[in-house]
């Protein structure tokens, strides 16, 4: 298999079969979950309103429409013949920009799983960045003619539950490939340097992922990924956008709204079970971030 190379890039058309495959799985507007782990399709007929959410290490790409992505100051615009990757898990705004009934958004999600990428860029003995390289924690590419192929395989696979189980394992790893092979593989490749700032910030974030509900510590937490805190608080506003409190405090309100949607919890006890001590402080922060507080905003998500 011939890496991808830069003459194989598409045009904004190439992407209408994927668009195509998707709408026959995601016939109206909403996420769909889909039997391959990971994998999940999404389709939307009309302009949304921006969505405050985690992107994990994981692949986007709009077929058709277009979507845009915030991380603090950053912005980032994708749409058909353009892949989007997030490096580790950032919090961002998400909106589609682009959809409507006759020509809705379509779009899909792979996620991806950090010890098959370090496996295969050990076999493909791709170079590691320079400790003190730069690490770009998101990036929007142009798709390869390649990694499209692939992705429109695995989508085209659910149609096959028989081959599924077989099948989709193999042509993730082909996507893997494809993606360090090609213009994200800089960005991915960090993953594998060991010592390096990304990859400790890496670490200190799943940390947080885990303890997000206990008192933050940033001596502590620095000092296990041997880092001053001044030092830690740099590096990780450079790669996630925000600072460790700031991150932290996304985790709790996120995973907030997540219980009082699925579990019907009133915001006292959402506010304790996430590690606020103050419920009139969660609602405060809660408003802050979502514009409503949070009775009323988790009415408007269920009435939508």
């Amino acid at each position: 298999m011939k890496p991808d190379s830069e003459s194989s890039r598409l045009s904004s058309n190439d992407s209408r079969d994927l668009a195509i495959a998707i709408a026959r799985i995601a016939p109206s507007d909403g996420d769909y979950e889909t039997a391959i782990p990971g994998l999940t399709l999404h389709r939307r007929r009309a302009l949304t309103q921006p969505m405050h959410c985690i992107y994990g290490l994981g692949l986007g790409i709009t077929a058709q429409g277009r979507k845009q992505v915030v991380l603090g100051d950053q912005i980032l615009n994708f749409g058909p013949g353009q892949s989007l990757l997030t490096a580790v898990d950032l919090p961002v705004v998400s909106t589609v920009m682009e959809g409507s009934h006759t020509e809705p958004f379509l779009g899909l999600m792979l996620q991806l799983a950090p010890q098959d990428i370090l496996q295969l860029a050990t076999e493909m003995r791709l170079p590691v960045p320079a400790r003190d390289c730069d690490f770009c924690s998101i990036a929007v590419e142009s798709l390869t003619e390649g990694l499209l192929d692939a992705v429109l395989r695995l989508v085209q696979l659910l149609a096959d539950p028989v081959l599924l189980p077989c099948l989709a394992p193999l042509l993730k790893r082909e996507i893997a490939y494809r993606l360090l092979a090609g213009p994200h593989g800089a960005q991915l490749c960090h993953l594998i340097n060991q010592g390096a700032p990304s990859q400790q910030i890496a670490g200190a974030i799943n940390w947080l992922k885990r303890h997000f509900a206990e008192p933050l510590k940033i001596e502590q937490l620095a000092a296990g990924f041997h880092m001053s805190p001044s030092t830690f608080r740099q590096h990780f506003r450079s790669i996630t956008g925000l600072s460790p409190l700031q991150y932290q405090k996304q985790l709790r309100l996120q995973e907030a709204r997540q219980l009082m949607l699925t579990r019907n919890l009133d915001a006292s006890v959402t506010a304790s079970r996430v590690g606020y001590e103050s419920a009139s402080q969660f609602s405060r922060e809660y408003a802050r971030l979502f514009g409503q507080p949070p009775q009323r905003d988790i009415r408007r998500l269920r009435l939508n």
